[in-house]
C-alpha cells in the first residue's frame, strides 16, 4: 500500500493529504493523466510538486533577479551556477537549506547538507575546493538548542574533514526567533576547466541512465515533501525516518569517479540524486532534454529488503549520482565505476516518447516473461512532473510594522543611559553577548586548510583562497544575513544584507562578480510571510543591479516556524569575487 513504511501510517485523512497534495492539486493530476494515478504516480507527484522541489510559491517572484552578465556560463536552473573566472577556467557556486532535517537530527541533517551541496557542484564537473556554513540558532539558555548548536557543528565538521573539502568561513547567529527551527545554510564553490561543464540533462535517444553510489535504503523518504515542504512542531521525532543519512567516504569516493568519467568523456549528462531521489533525476534530465525515460527499478540496488516502488523510487538515501550514458561507452564507465569502487546500474533508457515510465523487472525479462514485469506501475508524461501548480499567495503587509518601525533606537539607548553613565559593564557584557563573542570553538573543530589553498579563512570578513590552476589568482568569498533589519523593513534590510556581503569581498581586493542566494522564511500561507519574501527579493533585486552583480542561482526554505510562530525572515547571501594578483589581497586586521 501507499503508505506503508515511512510514509505514514493509515489514517482517516486521505493518502494525498498525508503526502502534502491539496485537493486542488489531486483534482489536476486526474485530469492531467484522465484517469486516477496509481500508488507510485501519485507519490511522485506529491514529492515533484513539493514546495521544496517546485518553488510552486516562489517562482513567480524570483524571476526579478537579475542573472545575465558577461561572465556567467551557468545561471539559475541547473545544480549549481558557473562563472568564467578566465584561463580556461569556471567557479560553479551553489547555496542550500537543511534546515528541516537538522531540526529533527542535527548531526546528519547538517552532515547530509554539507554531502548534498558538495554533489551540486560535482555534478557541474567541478572540483569542490571550499565550505562555508551560515548557522542561526535559539539562543543557549535551552537544553534543546545548545543540542541542536553542538549536534550541526559536529554534522558539518564530520563530514566535510572526512571527505575532504574544507570549510572556510561562516556564521553563527543566536536569536530566540530560531528557537525549536535552526537554519542551517551551506554554501559550497568548486573550481573546473571549461570544456569540463557539464549539465543535467539525458540527451540521445538510446542513451542510458547509470545509478552511481551508495545503494538505496529507506532513509530520507518524504524529505522533500513531508519534512522540508511543511511546518513541523519541535523535537518532532515521527520525522526522524525523513531524515537522510550520510556517508563521506562513499562520497570522496564518487568525487573521483565522476571526474574521471567527465575527463574522459565517458558521460553526456550527470545529476545529483537529492530530494525526490530517482523520480527527480531521471525525469527532470528526460525534460530538459525533451526526451522520455523508462526506469526499471528493480536494477536499483538496495540496503534494505522488502522496498516497494514507492520507497525506491522517492528514497533520498545519500551519495548517488545519476550519470547519462551513451551505450557504447558503458563497459567503460562500469570498469571505471569498479576501480573507485563505486557501485554503478543501468537502471534507465531514455527513449523519444515524452512519458514517463517505471517497470519492475522489464528490462531482464526474458520472452515468456510474467505481464507484470511488462507493465508499468507509473506511466505519466514527463513534463508534467515537473511543471507543478504555481501560486500567487496573497500578501499583506504585518499589522505592527509600523509600529516597529517607529522605534527610535537612538531615544532608547538615552532612556536607558543617561548623559554621564559609566558604560564600562554594559561594553564588557556587550562583548560577552553570543552574537559578539569569539566563536573561534566553531571553526577550529573545521579543516580550513585542506588542500593548502586557504590564504584568509575563519574569522576575518571574507575567506580568500589561491586559485591553484592560475598561479597568482585568487577567490574571495563571504556570506552574510541580517534578518534583525528584514524584519523590520524587508526591502531596505534586504538591500544591505546584499551590500554587506559584496563589501566584505571588495575589502578583501576582489572584484565581486556573482552572488548567490538562501531565502529562508517562514509559512508561505501566511500572507505576512509572502509579503516579506516579496520585498526582499525587490531589495536585493535592486542592490545586485546597482552593483552589476548577476545572481547565478539560491534556494527557497519556507515553513521555517516552530508551534505556529515564524522565524524572522532570513534572506543569507553568499558573494563570490575574483583577486586577479594574491599579493593585492587586504587583511581584515590593522
Amino acid at each position: 500500500m501507499l503508505c506503508s513504511g515511512n510514509l505514514g501510517t493509515v489514517t482517516a485523512e486521505p493518502i494525498h493529504r498525508q503526502l502534502g497534495l491539496t485537493d486542488d492539486e489531486l483534482e489536476r493530476i486526474i485530469a492531467l493523466l484522465e484517469r486516477e494515478p496509481s500508488e507510485l504516480e501519485l507519490a511522485m507527484y506529491a514529492v515533484m510538486w513539493s514546495e521544496h522541489c517546485s518553488y510552486k510559491s516562489s517562482k513567480v517572484h524570483l524571476g526579478r533577479f537579475p542573472t545575465e552578465a558577461p561572465w556567467v556560463l551557468v545561471g539559475p536552473g541547473e545544480g549549481a551556477g558557473v562563472i568564467d573566472v578566465g584561463d580556461g577556467l569556471a567557479v560553479a557556486v551553489r547555496i542550500e537549506s537543511h534546515n528541516h532535517p537538522s531540526a529533527i537530527e542535527p548531526r546528519q541533517g547538517a552532515a547530509t547538507g554539507v554531502g548534498g551541496i558538495i554533489r551540486d557542484i560535482f555534478s557541474m564537473g567541478a572540483r569542490p575546493i571550499a565550505l562555508m556554513d551560515p548557522l542561526r540558532f535559539g539562543t543557549l539558555d535551552d537544553a534543546r538548542t545548545r543540542f541542536l548548536f553542538e549536534g550541526v557543528v559536529s554534522g558539518i565538521s564530520g563530514y566535510g574533514n572526512a571527505v575532504g573539502v574544507p570549510t572556510v568561513g561562516g556564521e553563527v547567529v543566536f536569536d530566540d526567533c530560531y528557537r525549536g527551527n535552526p537554519l542551517v545554510n551551506v554554501f559550497c564553490l568548486g573550481i573546473l576547466p571549461q570544456d569540463r561543464l557539464v549539465l543535467a540533462t539525458a540527451e540521445g535517444v538510446g542513451n542510458l541512465a547509470v545509478l552511481l553510489g551508495a545503494s538505496t535504503g529507506r532513509d530520507g523518504i518524504g524529505g522533500a515533501s513531508v519534512l522540508a515542504s511543511a511546518g513541523f512542531q519541535e523535537g518532532s521525532e515521527t520525522k526522524r525516518p525523513s531524515v537522510q543519512v550520510g556517508d563521506p567516504f562513499e562520497e570522496k569516493k564518487l568525487i573521483e569517479a565522476c571526474l574521471e568519467l567527465l575527463d574522459r568523456g565517458l558521460a553526456v549528462g550527470v545529476q545529483d540524486l537529492g530530494a525526490a531521489g530517482i523520480s527527480c533525476a531521471t525525469s527532470e534530465t528526460a525534460a530538459k532534454a525533451g526526451n522520455g525515460m523508462d526506469v526499471d527499478i528493480a536494477r536499483v540496488a538496495r540496503r534494505e529488503p522488502g522496498m516497494n516502488a514507492v520507497e525506491v523510487m522517492t528514497s533520498e538515501s545519500q551519495e548517488r549520482m545519476l550519470a547519462i550514458v551513451e551505450p557504447a561507452n558503458l563497459d567503460a564507465v562500469l570498469a571505471l565505476s569498479a576501480r573507485w569502487e563505486v557501485r554503478a546500474n543501468v537502471i534507465g533508457v531514455v527513449t523519444d516518447t515524452g512519458r514517463f515510465r517505471v517497470y519492475d523487472g522489464k528490462f531482464d525479462a526474458g520472452e515468456n516473461a510474467d505481464a507484470s514485469a511488462l507493465a508499468p506501475l507509473a506511466d505519466v508524461p514527463v513534463e508534467s512532473l515537473g511543471d507543478g501548480p504555481t501560486y500567487h499567495r496573497p500578501m499583506q503587509a504585518p499589522s505592527d510594522l509600523a509600529e516597529r518601525q517607529a522605534d527610535d533606537p537612538g531615544r532608547v539607548l538615552l532612556e536607558r543611559f543617561p548623559d554621564g553613565t559609566d558604560l564600562s559593564s554594559e561594553l564588557l557584557s556587550l562583548l560577552g553577548s553570543l552574537n559578539i563573542a569569539d566563536k573561534s570553538w566553531v571553526w577550529r573543530q573545521y579543516d580550513h586548510q585542506l588542500f593548502l589553498n586557504t590564504v584568509s579563512g575563519p574569522g576575518g570578513d571574507a575567506s580568500v583562497l589561491r586559485i591553484k590552476e592560475a598561479p597568482g589568482r585568487a577567490l574571495a568569498l563571504s556570506v552574510d544575513g541580517k534578518a534583525r533589519q528584514v524584519a523590520l523593513d524587508p526591502r531596505t534590510g534586504s538591500k544591505l544584507v546584499v551590500l554587506e556581503a559584496t563589501r566584505n569581498v571588495a575589502c578583501s581586493g576582489a572584484r565581486p562578480m556573482a552572488l548567490v542566494n538562501c531565502l529562508n522564511f517562514g509559512n508561505p500561507e501566511h500572507p505576512e510571510v509572502m509579503w516579506q519574501f516579496s520585498e526582499a527579493v525587490d531589495g536585493m533585486s535592486e542592490a545586485c543591479r546597482a552593483l552589476g552583480l548577476p545572481v547565478i542561482g539560491g534556494n527557497v526554505s519556507f515553513y521555517n516556524e516552530s508551534s505556529g510562530v515564524d522565524i524572522d525572515p532570513t534572506p543569507v547571501v553568499g558573494v563570490i569575487g575574483l583577486l586577479e594578483g594574491l599579493g593585492e589581497t587586504a587583511p581584515s586586521t590593522i
